[in-house]
């Protein structure tokens, strides 16, 4: 399955839209950690059906390559656009913050520092990127994770680029638990120098 098929468009619609994650309002903590960012109006980057811009501020606009996710999100009221349209038509230096959340994880290194770079343009300066990544057991989850990026990978991968990062953090739970709960994420926060 390719991150850029329906099929896999269908699976993250399925499972967002599952009854115990909507009775349990299990992604609060997640959104919570998300909005203490302060990332201001966001360019959310591989959003796939916008689980994210549902909190993220007013005129934050996700941006994906699979047109089908593009499509579920805009079908929920929000602001998404496929990376052609995007790319074609956006100033530079227009958005406060990036978030690549759950994405660099589906690409080689390379790959994702060229993703990376293509998008700095957007950022203003000063602004933030955040940083979302499985740890073991939900990497282990998605048969189109490609490489496994821990918060040390992160970092160098910022550096590179010519961010400034903060020390990446393990959330919800400490570190030690990403390799049997499937939602321990590796977070990092950035700036782009002003």
């Amino acid at each position: 399955m390719s991150t850029e098929s329906a099929d896999y468009a269908e699976r993250l619609r399925k499972k967002q839209t599952v009854w115990w994650k909507r009775a349990l309002h299990v992604q609060a903590p997640y959104h919570w950690n998300l909005r203490r960012q302060g990332l201001g109006r966001t360019l959310d980057v591989g959003c796939g059906i916008g689980r994210n811009l549902a909190v993220l501020p007013a005129g934050s606009v996700g941006v994906d390559h699979n047109s089908e996710s593009v499509a579920i999100a805009r079908s929920m009221g929000y602001d998404a656009v496929t990376s052609k349209e995007f790319l074609g038509s956006t100033p530079p230096a227009s958005f406060d913050g990036i978030l690549l959340a759950h994405v660099i994880e589906h690409m080689d290194a390379d790959s994702g520092e060229k993703l990376l770079r293509e998008y700095l343009k957007f950022l203003k300066p000063g602004g933030k990127v955040f940083f979302v990544c499985p740890q073991e057991r939900g990497y282990d989850s998605d048969p189109t994770h490609e490489r496994f990026t821990t918060g040390d990978d992160l970092v160098e991968l910022c550096r590179t680029v010519g961010l400034v990062p903060q020390v990446p953090f393990s959330f919800p739970f400490p570190r030690k638990l990403g390799k049997i709960f499937i939602y321990n994420e590796f977070c990092l926060l950035a700036r782009r120098p002003a």
